[in-house]
């Protein structure tokens, strides 16, 4: 096994494990976000705003998921050896959730742990893909 493909692999998992927090951020979201560990996770004063924002957040869910799918889908191809595509998706999934991820911490201060998380795992991913890529 050379390095660029163990490098490969390790973005490859990274974009795994960023996919599967999207789709737990989508369960939470789109199904649990009147549930009270849910509003504590999410900073929910009050079940009435839960309640108030509980459409808007069944379809960001479902932004979250589609990010996830794509990222663990780009991954899934690259292991198998549909390389081309599978980084393709793997870029595109794991670039939109780092970029999401710097939205909420600019925007929301109050949310930048949840930010730094959610950045972590799709930015290692592109930057161990762009060291196999140069390597």
């Amino acid at each position: 096994m050379t390095l660029a493909s163990i490098t490969l692999t390790a973005s490859c998992v990274f974009a795994i494990l960023a996919g599967l927090l999207h789709v737990l951020i989508f369960v939470l979201e789109s199904f649990r976000w009147t549930d009270p560990k849910t509003m504590k996770t999410f900073s929910i004063p009050s079940a009435r705003e839960a309640e108030a924002t509980k459409e808007m957040a069944y379809n960001q869910g479902f932004y979250n998921l589609f990010l996830g799918i794509m990222a663990l889908a780009g991954a899934a191809l690259v292991l198998i050896g549909t390389t081309t595509v599978g980084v393709t998706l793997m870029v595109a999934g794991a670039a939109s959730m780092s970029l999401a991820a710097m939205v909420l911490f600019t925007g929301s201060p109050d949310k930048r742990g949840a930010a730094v998380k959610q950045f972590a795992c799709p930015a290692i991913a592109l930057v161990l893909l762009l060291i196999s890529a140069v390597l």
